[in-house]
């Protein structure tokens, strides 16, 4: 079994696909800031919540079937990202909506949540490593 088919890792993989999209529109974002009438773009939050709901999933992670005695497991769907407008708090006269020091401060969340992220994949690797270890080792 890969880890693409365990719905945690196929989770912590869509969080990070999603911190890596918003970290690029954020980049250009700063890049626009001083483009005329240029409005700057964001993504919707993201939530594990939403994600469970949305597979049918919520309370309990469904399994996934390595044999075929295994119960089915339903796969979760990681659709791209849809970027939205999403104004900074204010407007210049040219049109231009991007306000840099709001943009550094996404920036900075986006990569403290994308490190956060990797350092749950890596406890969870950590444990799958203790678990498939042989007893005594």
């Amino acid at each position: 079994m890969s880890l693409d088919q365990i719905p945690l890792f196929q989770m912590i993989r869509g969080k990070m696909r999603y911190d890596s999209e918003r970290q690029r529109l954020i980049a250009e974002n700063v890049a626009n800031a001083d483009t005329p009438s240029y409005a700057p773009r964001d993504l919707k939050g993201f939530s594990f919540g939403q994600v469970m709901k949305a597979q049918g999933a919520l309370g309990a992670v469904q399994p996934v079937g390595t044999n075929a005695a295994h119960l089915p497991g339903k796969p979760m769907s990681l659709q791209p990202f849809a970027p939205q407008v999403m104004p900074d708090s204010e407007s210049r006269l040219d049109g231009n909506q991007v306000v840099v020091e709001e943009q550094m401060i996404k920036m900075s969340e986006t990569r403290v949540d994308y490190e956060a992220v990797v350092g749950f994949y890596q406890t969870s690797l950590n444990m799958l490593r203790t678990a498939a270890r042989a007893p005594g080792k």
